[in-house]
This record gives C-alpha cells, sequence and structure tokens, in this order.
C-alpha cells in the first residue's frame, strides 16, 4: 500500500506529468503527496575565483535566481493541484537534485518516488547526467519515471 508519494518537479513538461501522475495515484489510494523542487547553486572554487575576478559576485546572483526559480516552481505546483482533493506538502532544497530527492524520500517515508524524464540528447546526458537516472539508481524505493 502506497502511503506517501514523493514527486520530483521542475516546472517542466515531464515534471508536469509526472505531478499529475503522482497526484493521479495519491487520490486513488489515498496517499499523501510530497513535491520538492531542488535549486542548484553554483559552488565557488579557488582557482576559478581566482581566474575570474567578480566571479562569486555573479555567483551569488546566480544562487539567489535560482532560489527565486525553485519558488516560481512550487508555486506552479501548487496551482496544478489546487483542484485536487490530496494532502500535499511542498519542499524546497537546494543541492544535487538526484541526492536530495533520494533524501527526502528517506526523510519523509515514500513508497514511491515519481520523476519526470526530458531524453536528453547523448551530450547533454553525457555532461550534465540524468536526474531521473540517478535517482533511480540512488534509492531502494519505487520509482516510476515518467516521459
Amino acid at each position: 500500500m502506497l502511503k506517501t508519494i514523493l514527486v520530483g518537479f521542475d516546472a517542466s513538461d515531464s515534471a508536469e506529468r509526472a505531478l499529475g501522475r503522482g497526484a493521479d495515484l495519491a487520490e486513488a489510494l489515498g496517499a499523501r503527496l510530497v513535491v520538492t523542487s531542488v535549486a542548484v547553486l553554483p559552488v565557488s572554487m579557488p582557482g576559478i575565483d581566482a581566474a575570474l575576478p567578480g566571479a562569486p559576485a555573479q555567483f551569488a546572483a546566480a544562487g539567489v535566481d535560482e532560489l527565486e526559480l525553485n519558488e516560481r516552481h512550487l508555486e506552479r505546483a501548487r496551482a496544478l493541484l489546487a483542484e485536487r482533493p490530496v494532502e500535499t506538502e511542498f519542499v524546497a532544497e537546494v543541492g544535487a537534485p538526484a541526492e536530495r530527492i533520494v533524501e527526502l524520500a528517506e526523510e519523509h517515508g515514500a513508497d514511491l518516488i515519481v520523476v519526470g524524464t526530458r531524453e536528453p540528447g547523448f551530450l547533454a546526458r553525457l555532461l550534465q547526467g540524468s536526474v531521473s537516472e540517478d535517482v533511480s539508481r540512488a534509492t531502494h524505493r519505487d520509482v516510476m519515471i515518467v516521459h
């Protein structure tokens, strides 16, 4: 029996489909829904900071933008779920998305993690990785990847 479903949400089309799928399951099973958006903050590195004067200020500004974007993602999720009779908790997080999603699933005792996938090209997957693949490899919980 599924009691808690965690959905990773970044306001992309695939994330909206994942949110809908998670909400459908939660509604049908009487489960609680936890929706998270994870902001990735830039990391300051001494070598880069020395080579690129002003980089720390740019990183700090980017961090603020990422946190604001994170909050907008959760507002979008709230709007999409406004009419749904599902107990929902919204969690803003900071860090590596796959890592934080898996940690949150542990913290909330999620029975299922639902994430979308964008089907990136080979080069994007090579350089950036895939959050959905990373989540599925890093957890022992069931994972639903919504295409």
